[in-house]
């Protein structure tokens, strides 16, 4: 049986919330070099809790084995570090963010005219920046709820990262890290999401 060293538990947990994915994503998740999470997968490979597929569109997933063992380690780090109640608390200030970010995220892809749904063709740059800029005012209350979360369990501030370059990207003018790239700020913000659910042991 393997040892989960905290490195390998955090590219094994990474996989629990990003779901199948290449070893690009997997590095870009966890921040950890790329070298360095191929050389964990490979270990974890070798265990038995996680698989790889090879071919243009292959990857890497968690084994049935792979999602107990990591379920068992989010308990146990939740029950060393006494910070079930703080991680909880976090939750419950992002559940209310998580509803206006979908919402937000509806107003960017699509919108009403005269009277009708349409999609954002994003030929209205007026419209567009106006959502933006109640994306950069969410953004600021996501912050919050992120420190909150990386000052007592410090492998979450890898989403405030990801988040803050996400929106970086989308301000600067590449429009698909909002809601349609794999590191989109609403892709990111999945992610934290499964992650929040993964360690309270909170089914979907």
């Amino acid at each position: 049986m393997t040892v989960l060293t905290d490195q390998r538990w955090l590219v094994l947990h990474a996989l629990r919330c990003i779901g199948f994915a290449n070893l690009a994503r997997i590095a870009t998740a966890t921040g950890l070099d790329a070298a360095d999470v191929e050389s964990e997968l490979i270990d974890l490979a070798v265990a038995g809790l996680v698989r790889h597929e090879a071919g243009d569109f292959g990857g890497w997933g968690l084994t049935g084995a792979g999602r107990n063992a990591d379920t068992t380690r989010t308990a146990d780090e939740l029950r060393t570090t006494g910070t079930r109640a703080a991680v909880t608390e976090a939750y419950d200030r992002f559940l209310p963010l998580n509803t206006e970010l979908l919402d937000l995220c509806t107003a960017w892809q699509t919108r009403l005219v005269d009277g009708i749904v349409t999609v954002n063709d994003h030929h209205d740059p007026g419209y567009d920046a106006r959502v933006l800029d109640l994306f950069v005012t969410f953004d600021r209350r996501a912050e919050v709820v992120c420190t909150a979360l990386s000052t007592v369990l410090p492998r979450y501030g890898r989403y405030r990262v990801r988040l803050a370059d996400a929106l970086a990207r989308v301000t600067a003018g590449e429009r698909e890290y909002l809601t349609d790239h794999l590191e989109a700020y609403h892709t990111v913000w999945f992610q934290l999401h499964e992650d929040l659910l993964a360690t309270l042991g909170i089914p979907r």
